[in-house]
């Protein structure tokens, strides 16, 4: 049973996800929109604690499988991209005053930027297992997804408590800027590491499904 509770994680993740997904995008239309978004968040942090959940009784268990290791990704990638997809959707977050045009173009811009990367970063790690070679997580892509999530939650704060506050604009700001560096450069980081990609050992080959 324990080797199923992995894959279970993973799916109710993706379920969540799309649960998620559609609160951000009422949440323009709703009568309660700070409970909405504070639920939001909520849900968020449980679909973001699966994550760290499932990988770790993975790895703990010693269970993987193709399923998993295909629906996983999937998972995480509707959750993020999707999130910065519905946000730049519905015009968030609002800064400093900028026109409609001005912000229409950088949450559009950050989207596609996490879309590129994700969709770059999934064919060259295909293309390297497909030929054998080790392609793990390294740690400028752990530290891109931290600061994806903590931009994520930082918008849903926002929206909810500050939207106007300067102090709001300042923080997301910073953050939006520190996670499209992470995600810029994580990218790079795969592209370079894929010119120096080892073959697995046995022991990881044998893991492999």
């Amino acid at each position: 049973m324990i080797r199923f509770i992995p894959n279970i994680l993973t799916v109710a993740r993706l379920f969540l996800s799309i649960i998620f997904l559609w609160m951000v995008l009422y949440s323009p239309k709703a009568e309660r929109v700070t409970t909405l978004l504070d639920g939001a968040f909520v849900l968020f942090l449980v679909a973001a604690l699966t994550d760290v959940i499932d990988g770790h009784l993975a790895r703990r268990f010693n269970v993987t499988s193709k399923f998993g290791r295909i629906v996983d990704p999937l998972a995480d990638k509707v959750l993020v991209c999707g999130a910065f997809i519905c946000f730049a959707w519905i015009g968030q977050p609002r800064l400093f005053g900028l026109s409609d045009t001005v912000l229409h173009v950088i949450h559009w811009t950050v989207a596609g930027i996490l879309v590129l990367r994700e969709a770059y970063v999934t064919i060259i790690r295909q293309w390297a297992e497909s030929r054998g070679l080790n392609f793990a997580a390294t740690r400028s892509g752990k530290i891109k997804m931290l600061l994806q999530s903590i931009a994520i939650g930082t918008v849903l704060v926002k929206m909810a408590h500050v939207p106007n506050q300067t102090w709001g604009y300042w923080v997301t700001s910073i953050v939006f800027f520190l996670m499209v560096a992470a995600t810029i450069f994580s990218g790079i980081r795969a592209g370079q590491r894929l010119s120096h990609a080892q073959p697995k050992t046995i022991e990881e080959l044998k893991a492999s499904p």
